[in-house]
C-alpha cells in the first residue's frame, strides 16, 4: 500500500471514528434505548462510493475495533462488529445491483445494522422476546438511513475523486 492511500484510509478511520465518538457523548432524546443516527456511516458511505467495497470493509471495521477497544467492551464490540457486517452486506450488494441510490443503500445499511445487533443481543440473551423491538430499530433504521443517505450524497458531490 502506497503512502497516499495509507493517508486516505487513515484520514477516512479517523473521521468515522471522531464521528462515533462524538454521536457516543451527545444524547439524542429518543425515548428508544440505543438508537443513534450513525455519523460514522458517512465516512462509510464515502469510503463505499469513492474507493469501493474492500475499502469501505477496512473502515468500518477498523474504526468499530478502535471504538470498541477506547469506549467500549467486548460486548460491545461484538454487537457493533454483528451490525456493521450485515449492514456492509447488504449495502455492497445493494450498490452492486445498480438500481438503488445512496440514501435507499444507506437506508438498507441502517435497517440492516440494527437488526444485527438485535439478533445478537437475541442470541446472548437467548430469548427471542427482542424481535417485538424490531418494528422501532425498522423506523429508526429508515430515519437514519435517508438522513445519512441524503447527507452522503451531498458529501460526494463535493468530495473530490479518490
Amino acid at each position: 500500500m502506497n503512502t497516499k492511500k495509507t493517508a486516505r484510509y487513515s484520514l477516512l478511520i479517523a473521521l468515522a471514528f471522531i464521528f462515533g465518538y462524538i454521536e457516543s457523548v451527545i444524547m439524542v432524546p429518543v425515548p428508544v434505548p440505543g438508537i443513534k443516527l450513525g455519523l460514522a456511516n458517512l465516512v462509510v458511505l464515502a469510503a463505499l462510493y469513492r474507493m469501493g467495497n474492500s475499502s469501505a470493509v477496512l473502515v468500518s471495521v477498523v474504526r468499530v475495533a478502535l471504538a470498541g477497544l477506547t469506549f467500549g467492551s467486548v460486548m460491545t464490540m461484538l454487537y457493533s462488529l454483528a451490525g456493521c457486517a450485515l449492514s456492509l452486506i447488504m449495502m455492497i450488494l445493494l450498490k452492486k445491483t445498480g438500481r438503488f441510490g445512496m440514501v435507499g443503500v444507506s437506508v438498507a445499511g441502517g435497517v440492516m445494522h440494527n437488526l444485527g445487533q438485535l439478533l445478537v443481543a437475541a442470541a446472548i440473551l437467548e430469548t427471542s422476546a427482542l424481535v417485538s423491538y424490531f418494528p422501532v430499530l425498522l423506523v429508526s433504521g429508515c430515519v437514519a438511513g435517508i438522513v445519512i443517505g441524503a447527507a452522503g450524497a451531498e458529501v460526494m458531490k463535493r468530495l473530490p475523486q479518490l
